[in-house]
């Protein structure tokens, strides 16, 4: 006799008691089955199908299920088998008028003892719902009492409670940072607007509108992890390394590379994830300048990577040194407009006024560099303590407005003076290498192959011409060396290697001889270079003056 028909003939007039005993022993009766399947191991005959046959409108149907099957999937089998819509409640009888249990344990039978399948009425489901349900009302009382379950649902209750109304408060916070932050960036933009007026400074280049904005991303950031090859991390230590080969993934991989092998990521105890966060954030933050973008980033940030080796600074300088000469390298040159300092000045723009004429650019890149910093889920230095991010903090700012060419001669001089008897031991020597160094680094294009080198100096002089022709059409003083009409490649080459890179590379050799050969020596053959294709320029111009003076005389004596 199934479980279901015994259930069924002792449920009516029994006690409560009664049902609890035989709820209790059914449940044991299911325990003991159980194990005995599971004893069984892996027979091949739990897992052959089960066969039922039911009268469908006088016919024999044949119903195969897996033992495997929950009770709804048996159901809905036994609906389709007889012609009965799926969700349709219904039971199932023997010949004799018993009610079989619907469940993968249920007795097989055979074609001559048919079992037939009768869609339950709404009367009926109700008289069912209502035993069933008074039924279990009274078992979940016993079990409340035995196992205190009212203590425990309260309990939880009321920790649930308190953890949504601390979920509702911090949202609140985070809605009233972003309102206050709105509220003070109207105001901000409302004072600009009222002391433009007042002092009508004509501001021909306004950054607070055509600057990128800075963006939190607290997802963790969507570039790839490359695994770079042994050549390729090789090659990343070289000033050779070949930078146009790289796509942005690519190379923010790379920076990522270069904190954790210098054991930058270790020493200021960096979240991984926060570095790849403040990267993501970098490059946003860069503009699509043609010289001065993302990926002239990447080469002052590769050349300081690669003199840090060359050099063996990893021996001679602390690794909060190394953090601060590679940071600076990343965010040198955030935000740059893509127009020079001299532009800003004399065009009275927002950042020359904001920073009184004093290298606007290079405080305008500090000043973003710091502002990504100051987002949380950016900072790379959170677990720095406060008084040692704060030497970190003037160090970097130290090095950033270092790389304003118009320093240049100054810094130099500087470090000269030191140079011949330079002590590691001495803060101001390694103040003033790390100067030199950065300085080095953002205008070392000459030092790497030619083929490397030359593209850079057409980026150049393209950012250049749209400066000069922006000035011309200002009224504004233009530089020669800007002027697409006076200068050539050659010209804006030569002078520069001769006066400015070979000169200060050649102090820095007196210190680091291993630089030579591998970074002085490509400066004295790339101005070589650059002097062969000013001569041949300077015969070709000179050959079409002559042609020109011929044509000329030729007219004349007609």
């Amino acid at each position: 006799m199934s479980s279901c028909i015994y259930f069924r003939r002792h449920l009516a007039g029994g006690t409560f008691e009664g049902w609890f005993w035989w709820i209790c022993s059914w449940l044991r009766v299911q325990v003991d089955l159980t194990v005995h399947f599971i004893n069984m191991g892996s027979a091949s005959s739990s897992y052959s199908p089960k066969t039922i046959y039911l009268d469908v409108d006088g016919k024999v149907q044949k119903v195969l299920f897996s033992r495997h099957c929950s009770p709804c999937d048996i159901k809905e089998l036994l609906c389709s088998s007889s012609n009965i819509p799926r969700n349709t409640a219904i039971m199932m009888t023997d010949p004799e008028g018993a009610i079989v249990s619907i469940d993968p344990t249920m007795p097989t039978n055979n074609p001559n003892f048919l079992y037939k399948i009768i869609p339950l009425s709404a009367s009926q489901l109700g008289e069912k719902e209502d035993m069933f349900q008074n039924v279990l009302s009274q078992v979940a009382e016993q079990f409340s009492r035995a196992f205190r379950i009212n203590e425990l649902k309260t309990e939880v209750t009321n920790r649930l409670a308190m953890l949504e109304k601390r979920v509702e408060l911090e949202g609140l916070k985070v809605v009233e940072i972003e309102k206050c932050k709105n509220d003070m960036r109207k105001l901000r933009d409302e004072m600009t607007s009222r002391a433009g007026a007042r002092v009508n400074c004509p501001c021909k280049y306004n950054f607070s509108d055509d600057g990128k904005k800075l963006t939190p991303r607290r997802d963790i950031p969507s570039y790839p992890k490359y695994t770079l090859s042994q050549e390729t991390i090789e090659a990343l230590k070289k000033p050779t390394f070949d930078v146009w080969h790289w796509e942005h993934n690519e190379m923010l991989s790379c920076l990522e590379y270069m904190y954790h092998d210098l054991g930058l990521v270790k020493e200021f105890n960096i979240n991984p994830i926060t570095l790849k966060r403040w990267l993501l954030g970098i490059q946003e933050n860069y503009r699509s300048n043609p010289f001065h973008n993302f990926r002239h980033c990447f080469c002052v940030s590769q050349m300081m990577y690669g003199m840090i080796h060359l050099c063996n600074l990893q021996e001679k300088l602390t690794l909060t040194d190394l953090g601060i000469l590679m940071t600076a390298a990343v965010c040198h040159d955030l935000d740059h407009p893509g127009y020079n300092n001299t532009y800003q000045i004399n065009a009275r723009t927002e950042l020359a006024v904001r920073y009184n004429d004093i290298s606007p650019l290079e405080n305008h890149h500090c000043a973003v560099a710091f502002q990504i910093l100051s987002l949380p889920e950016c900072n790379i230095f959170a677990n720095v303590e406060p008084e040692a991010f704060k030497q970190i903090r003037q160090a970097i700012i130290t090095l950033i407005l270092a790389t304003d060419m118009a320093r240049h001669g100054e810094i130099l001089d500087s470090f000269k003076h030191k140079v011949d008897h330079f002590d590691f031991t001495n803060e101001e020597h390694v103040a003033c290498l790390k100067m030199v160094l950065i300085k080095c680094c953002d205008i070392s294009n000459e030092v790497r192959p030619t083929e490397v080198a030359e593209p850079w100096v057409d980026c150049l002089l393209e950012e250049y011409f749209m400066q000069s022709d922006r000035e011309k059409s200002e009224g504004l003083p233009v530089a020669a060396f800007m002027d697409r009409e006076k200068v050539t490649k050659p010209t804006a080459q030569i002078g520069f290697i001769k006066f400015v890179l070979i000169p200060m590379f050649e102090t820095v050799m007196k210190l680091f001889p291993q630089i030579e050969e591998i970074m002085v020596q490509p400066l004295r053959d790339s101005r070589d270079h650059y002097e062969e294709l000013k001569q041949i320029d300077d015969a070709m111009t000179e050959a079409q003056k002559k042609k020109t003076e011929s044509l000329s005389l030729g007219g004349k004596k007609k």
